[in-house]
């Protein structure tokens, strides 16, 4: 890699800066100086590098010019930030290397999977593996070369007519709703395009990366926080997959496939067209689920939904519910979040922050008992888990039909020792998630932990009492309890579903800004809240009064008819 050197002085000129670190160890080097080069001698030999930094508590690029004194914090690639900043300069690495290889190919970062972005390429027939190799190779080689990444500003016309003779109309699209007259383009080896985000400042840095053929594409693998100094084996994800290219041919149905053309749709006035066939594809979905239980009546007794945190599992349970009562089958809902112990019982995570993700938040014996009671014919009285005051009461007594079926839904649903007493061949798993699909452009995707994200912060002020700042501030530890206790179990699933609706962000964006504005300055909750800002400037608004009452969105916007939907049903009630 690039060699670079801060001076350090044994007296300050009027014309050096100094850089402190988090350690309270200072450096001085000319003004303009690049924050790499303070980086490069605050942390000279690292295996998981330092990618970009906080300079006064905003986050910037390392090439960066230091103008003043300033407090640097480093930010390594197993962070949410570094990882992001790695993954988009590995893109770019990837469609300069393919672009030199075979020109006519267009390469597109459709969706994440399995620890990797699946791609697809446009203009020609797939990569085959051996093809694959060349450009992996090729990627090597720019890599041992570390070539710059260099960034300029560029107007908006310019780049659009930059990305008009590319071929690019996703890019030309996307610009022609962009509020500001400038926009960041980056230049590797001579191929210039738009990237949502920083880059590393040259190729030196991303050793680590691989291409797997999986057809009709290929994955771009890429190291994980747990592993940043290498890549992990791979693991398929067959269903996970299957419901990706499902909902690529819903979105291809409803002609959005990327932010300009929602907003196209929003400014055009087909966006209540849009709305309606999204929201009829998600009934389409969940009447075929209830289907394939009703086949197995009698024996299935038991229907566990799991999913990542703000999935819609408890709205996707409800109208699961809906539509098995259309097969003349009478199911009862349990939440298991309604099964945590008392808050000053849950345990805590090696930070010492409770640990609401881990299994053993669970009352797991009262919950299994429970089951056992229900599918004996007894009736049992269901606890309520109020989260304002941290503590369970008594909710509703219910009793299920003897061929009707239990409804669970939580994060927990897939992992064989929720229900280590309950016969499997009585059990129906779901994995529902909001698997994000609409990208910002061919080259921009949108992480599907933003969109669910964003859905949370609206949530949790309206119900949970809980500020932008304290969602944001919580949510890496819900991130590490995804990855420990629902990812490794999603393949367990009989069906998949994916929540995720394309117009949804239009609807958020309104909701959540002002939530997001009120976050703290100078906090590193502030950090992402200016990341989600920034963001959200790419769509346009939709008003959420125009959502349908049912939808899943409705979970966290407010206003959904299905709120109290069942409790006449639990308790016995006819209706």
């Amino acid at each position: 890699m690039r060699s670079h050197t801060a001076v350090v002085r044994p007296s300050r000129p009027r014309r050096d800066v100094r850089v402190c670190f988090p350690d309270d160890r200072i450096f001085q080097g000319p003004i303009g100086t690049p924050l790499e080069a303070f980086v490069r001698v605050a942390y000279p030999q690292v295996t998981n590098p330092v990618v970009a930094a906080l300079v006064n508590d905003t986050l910037r690029e390392l090439s960066y010019p230091i103008t003043g004194d300033a407090k640097v914090r480093p930010i390594f690639m197993e962070s949410g930030d570094g990882l992001r900043v790695y993954q988009r300069s590995l893109s770019f690495l990837l469609i300069t290397a393919a672009h030199e290889l075979f020109p006519q190919a267009r390469i597109v970062i459709d969706h994440s999977l399995t620890d990797g972005f699946f791609c697809q390429v446009e203009g020609r027939e797939p990569f085959t593996p051996a093809e694959l190799t060349e450009i992996e190779a090729r990627m090597h080689d720019i890599v041992d070369r570390d070539e710059p990444i260099i960034k300029q500003q560029m107007p908006v016309a310019e780049a659009q007519a930059l990305f008009r003779e590319q071929g690019y109309q996703d890019k030309v699209r996307l610009l022609s709703f962009r509020q500001k007259n400038h926009v960041s383009i980056y230049t590797l080896r001579g191929m210039r395009d738009y990237f949502y985000g920083y880059m590393v400042p040259s190729t030196g840095y991303l050793r680590h990366f691989g291409l797997v053929h999986y057809p009709p594409g290929f994955i771009l693998r890429f190291p994980t926080p747990a592993q940043p100094a290498g890549l992990v084996p791979f693991q398929d994800s067959p269903g996970l997959a299957n419901m990706f290219r499902e909902y690529s041919n819903w979105m291809q149905v409803m002609r959005v496939t990327d932010v300009g053309s929602l907003n196209q749709a929003i400014k055009d006035g087909r966006i209540d067209e849009v709305i309606l066939v999204a929201e009829a594809l998600h009934e389409q979905r969940i009447s075929a689920i209830a289907q394939r239980i009703a086949e197995q009546r009698g024996r299935v007794r038991l229907v566990l939904i799991a999913g990542p945190s703000s999935s819609g599992k408890t709205t996707f349970a409800r109208r699961l519910m809906v539509q098995l009562l259309t097969h003349g089958i009478r199911p009862i809902a349990l939440g298991l979040d309604d099964y945590f112990v008392d808050r000053d019982k849950t345990p805590r995570d090696e930070f010492g922050e409770y640990d609401f993700e881990a299994l053993g938040a669970l009352d797991l014996p009262l919950f299994n008992q429970q089951l056992l009671d229900l599918m004996a014919g007894r009736e049992v009285t269901l606890p309520r888990y109020d989260f304002l005051a941290g503590t369970r009461i008594e909710g509703d007594t219910v009793s299920v039909e003897p061929d009707g079926v239990i409804l669970a839904e939580g994060m927990h649903g897939l992992n064989p020792a929720l229900v280590p007493n309950i016969p499997p061949a009585v059990c129906f798993r779901i994995y529902a998630s909001a698997l994000t699909q609409l990208n910002i452009d061919h080259h921009n995707r949108i992480p599907t932990a933003d969109t669910r994200l964003l859905r949370r912060i609206v949530r949790d002020d309206q119900y949970r009492g809980y500020t932008a700042q304290q969602t944001i501030s919580r949510w890496a530890s819900v991130r590490r309890g995804e990855a420990r206790w629902i990812f490794p179990y999603q393949e367990n699933a009989d069906v998949m579903f994916n929540s995720a609706l394309v117009y949804e962000l239009a609807v958020l964006k309104p909701l959540v800004e002002p939530l997001l504005r009120e976050v703290e300055p100078g906090t590193l909750e502030y950090v992402e809240a200016r990341r989600l800002l920034a963001f959200l400037e790419w769509f346009l608004p939709y008003p959420s009064d125009r959502v349908p009452d049912n939808s899943i969105l409705r979970e966290f916007v407010g206003g959904s008819n299905l709120q109290d939907f069942g409790r006449p049903l639990e308790n016995g009630l006819e209706g």
